[in-house]
């Protein structure tokens, strides 16, 4: 493959260029880096059978997962060939071009003026406001890292859940699949940032993703190194919050310990279905409604300051809650956050943080159309509901298939 020669092209706004002047560093190049590749007869005939099955589809984790990191070596080397010390803004996309996906990486190379020879030795998914904030507050970047899981509810779990969703309450059978996949992502995650000789996981960012057929989480951040964490080398602190939040945060005395998550997938049940259509005739509130996503939100709340109380924190800290409808009457409520903890040592360099690094750049290209590149950068609500239909759909060829039988078995020769 053949590089780019652009030399006078960055990534980096006003304000990142400003950013980096403060920490010595000047904007270099930007960088792309990309793959495409398809799914294949094999790997679809795979992914179709732990689609039945349920849990992780190995197939499509590997697949999508190599497709990114091949693109993202493909941006290394190019990023080695213009000069630098490290890579900054690290971001994925994804273009579909009739049937065979196309995995980005876009970053622009940082310099160093006075450096007699530039060596690349770190990158990152944060941009340069971000940068500064983490390297003000005391943390030093290795690498950007990512992981990923892709899983299906599969057909035995869809028919468990679907009896169980004849009654109110947990379906202990998704609550379980989507928690140990949402975990597994993050566990992968952590691995990475291991190999990088991290000590933290900053920045995190987490998308879900609908993906041939089945549904993705993926995870990205920066693998980094702070001095006061030196206890945690084998098991990397990971943080979802902003590097805003995390610069002031430290100021006060607190480093992030853990991301935490609580997950429970509820059914609304037969019975509060036709209670809350016929509370909707006359008006008025659905008690036993109210009471059950209440509870589901509880459960999932509770199940987050267990996973806090078992790392010692403090305080959990921009906690956010995203529900899914599932579809079929089943509801999704996740709840994320951080867990920190007031640690010795913990202080930023400065006693203010720059204007510059938290002011957010307007928009000035404003794209209507669909199509086009999917960002890997917020959380999908939809998807799930996708997905849901997904299993669904396979549970009713799997009735249509049972009836014809029973239909031939009788005689009927359609």
């Amino acid at each position: 493959m053949t590089l780019g020669t652009h030399r006078k092209v960055t990534g980096f706004s006003g304000n990142e260029i400003f950013c980096l002047d403060k920490l010595g560093y000047a904007a270099g190049q930007l960088c792309l880096g990309n793959n495409v590749v398809a799914l294949g007869v094999s790997r679809g005939i795979g992914a179709g059978l732990s689609n039945l099955a349920g849990g992780e589809v190995t197939e499509i984790t590997k697949l999508v997962h190599d497709g990114r990191k091949n693109a993202y070596d493909r941006m290394i080397q190019e990023a080695r060939q213009y000069g630098g010390v490290g890579l900054a803004g690290v971001s994925f996309d994804m273009i579909n071009h009739g049937g065979n996906l196309e995995f980005i990486v876009l970053g622009s190379t940082i310099r160093k003026p006075e450096a007699a020879e530039e060596k690349l030795s770190f990158s990152t998914s944060a941009d340069a406001q971000e940068l500064y904030c983490q390297m003000d507050a005391g943390f030093t970047p290795h690498r950007f890292v990512f992981g990923n899981v892709a899983y299906s509810i599969g057909v035995g779990s869809s028919i468990t859940g679907a009896f169980r969703g004849l009654k109110r309450g947990e379906v202990p059978q998704y609550t379980q699949i989507f928690d140990r996949t949402r975990h597994l992502a993050l566990t992968r995650l952590k691995q990475e940032a291991i190999l990088g000789k991290a000590n933290a996981v900053l920045g995190i960012e987490t998308s879900i993703i609908p993906l041939l057929g089945v549904q993705e989480m993926m995870m990205i951040g920066t693998a980094s190194h702070h001095p006061a964490l030196s206890a945690y080398a084998d098991d990397p602190v990971t943080s979802d919050l902003t590097n805003e939040e995390l610069w002031n945060l430290v100021n006060m005395g607190y480093l992030p310990i853990k991301l935490v998550m609580g997950v429970s997938v509820y059914s609304l049940g037969l019975a509060s279905g036709l209670s809350s259509s016929l509370k909707s005739l006359v008006g008025g509130e659905v008690q036993s409604l109210s009471d059950l996503l209440y509870e589901a939100r509880e459960k999932a709340l509770e199940r987050v300051e267990i996973d806090a109380a078992k790392c010692n924190a403090d305080e959990v800290v921009g906690v956010k809650t995203r529900v899914y409808d599932l579809g079929g009457g089943l509801v999704e409520f996740m709840v994320i956050g951080t867990a920190v903890k007031k640690i010795e040592g913990a202080a930023t360099r400065n006693t203010t943080l720059l204007p510059q690094a938290i002011i957010q750049d307007r928009e000035t290209f404003i794209d209507s159309t669909t199509g086009g590149a999917t960002a890997f950068r917020g959380t999908r609500a939809a998807s799930a509901q996708a997905t849901q239909q997904g299993a669904i759909s396979i549970i009713v060829t799997v009735i249509l298939i049972v009836f014809y039988l029973i239909m031939k078995a009788h005689g009927y020769k359609g």
